[in-house]
């Protein structure tokens, strides 16, 4: 039986509560037909948000009830507690220096609501806890830039010249009034391109790191790491190189894994650990169709205790490609680092698609981390270096003062919403077309994310620890559950 769209209204508090496209369950009212749900037994409610491909509704919000049992009609999706894999480190989207930019040009007050909507835990707020930025440039950059750019034909190999000073115009400012209003926020950085004089072509656009600056390139690291943190800003992670097999991007460099394999055991490795530094050192950063180049370097017993794990994007392959990587070395983490939604998609289509692979698939294979690119974009998708990204589009497009939310905003918000830092995934069945992921927050509640690939209103029981929640999602719809 398929649910039945509910379209009452509901009036209490001063408030008119549409029973939404979406979303059916045991609310606080007297169903239009009793036997639709079962009868309510207890009164502690479920939270939900809901988000629909038609934009009808967008992480609106409602409670539901426990039911007394499940309905027959319709499939049982179980959640087993007893079944834990693998601890959350959080969901969010990368910082780019251009999103960076259009933040910090917001006025005071408007840019302290914004941060707070995203980055708070409290009230309205979407619970963003996790942020990946570039150590550098990025191509939604304004310009290319490195930490030690020099005039062609010298170089620096003491690094006497590094300097962050690109990043304290905005990146550094607008990280420091995110971690005042979330300290436990974790950031991950990620460098597109050495500086040129350290690479094979002189230039910001591919080539290679010259094996006589690998050790100068690891010491430029450590400075990073350093010199963020004498900004207050801790990076828990950096990537060695982001997408090193391609070298088409501005800026980029390409690297091997027999590279970046001798990169970090003879070099980076052993410069963290003689700094004393404990930021995690992830491999790869790249597409699911080549799981072989981390397993490669990880394969290599000098080289893998310095490695907390590897990173994936999905331009390319299958997400269960995590999962090989995985099994092979079931020891080593896993991280989501980046999908672009386009500015020519639809919201349907990257509503559904990115929460079945980017946010579901990740963490059904084993991802710590779900992040999207990028955290905000102009009307143009912009800015961005020459020859960088043109049409990737930001969770918000933020035009002088006006700021607009994207399908992206939605994608994260409803699994960073329910599921905090410490989250545990706990085993779940995925009955039909109900591709899902649940958790266990470390203060013992329960969180569900479900999407429901049907083309038509579908209604679903959900089973845990012996209570019964009945509820129902329009075609193409997403739901968080939280209880």
């Amino acid at each position: 039986m398929k649910a039945i769209k509910p379209t009452r209204l509901l009036h209490g508090a001063g408030l008119s509560i549409a029973i939404l496209s979406g979303i059916l369950g045991c609310w606080k009212c007297t169903p239009q037909d009793d036997d639709i749900i079962p009868p309510i037994t207890e009164v502690f409610p479920v939270e939900m948000w809901t988000t629909t491909p038609d934009q009808e509704t967008l992480f609106e919000f409602k409670t539901l009830d426990f039911a007394a049992g499940k309905d027959d009609r319709f499939p049982v999706l179980v959640i087993d507690t007893t079944v834990q894999y693998q601890s959350i480190d959080g969901f969010g989207y990368t910082l780019t220096g251009g999103s960076a930019m259009l933040i910090n040009q917001l006025g005071e007050a408007q840019k302290d609501s914004l941060l707070r909507e995203l980055f708070g835990t409290e009230g309205k707020s979407i619970g963003v806890s996790y942020l990946r930025v570039s150590l550098g440039a990025s191509d939604l950059s304004a310009s290319v830039f490195s930490y030690d750019d020099l005039p062609a034909g010298q170089t620096d190999v003491t690094l006497s010249k590094f300097s962050l000073s690109q990043d304290t115009i905005d990146l550094i400012p607008v990280l420091q009034k995110i971690l005042a209003i979330n300290p436990s926020l974790k950031i991950m950085a990620s460098p597109w391109s050495a500086p040129v004089w350290m690479k094979t072509n002189g230039s910001s656009i591919g080539g290679n790191l010259q094996t006589q600056y690998y050790n100068v390139y690891a010491k430029y690291f450590v400075k990073y790491v350093q010199q963020m943190a004498a900004n207050g800003i801790t990076i828990d992670a950096v990537t060695v190189q982001n997408e090193p097999q391609h070298g088409g991007n501005n800026p980029s460099l390409v690297m091997s894994a027999t590279q970046q394999g001798d990169f970090v055991k003879n070099h980076l490795g052993p410069e963290f650990q003689a700094a004393g530094l404990t930021t995690k050192i992830i491999i790869w950063d790249h597409n699911c169709d080549n799981p072989g180049y981390p397993m490669a370097i990880l394969d290599d017993p000098a080289a893998k205790p310095f490695i907390d794990g590897s990173a994936f994007h999905l331009y390319g392959g299958d997400i269960g490609a995590l999962s090989t990587v995985h099994d092979a070395h079931p020891d080593k983490n896993l991280y989501f680092t980046e999908q672009w939604t386009g500015g020519n998609d639809s919201f349907e289509g990257d509503l559904k698609w990115h929460l079945k692979n980017v946010v579901i698939g990740s963490m059904r294979n084993w991802s710590r981390v779900a992040l999207e690119w990028n955290l905000a974009s102009d009307p143009g998708f912009g800015p961005h270096t020459p020859g960088g990204c043109t049409l990737c589009k930001g969770a918000l497009t933020i035009d002088g003062s006006a700021v607009s939310r994207n399908v992206s905003y939605y994608i994260i918000a409803h699994a960073s919403r329910i599921a905090k830092p410490g989250s545990i995934r706990l085993g779940s069945s995925s009955p039909g077309l109900f591709p899902n992921v649940a958790f266990q927050t470390p203060d013992g509640k329960k969180a569900l994310l479900v999407l429901n690939e049907s083309t038509v209103w579908e209604s679903f029981n959900i089973s845990c620890n012996g209570k019964w929640i009945v509820a129902s999602l329009a075609p193409g719809a997403v739901g968080s559950f939280f209880w």
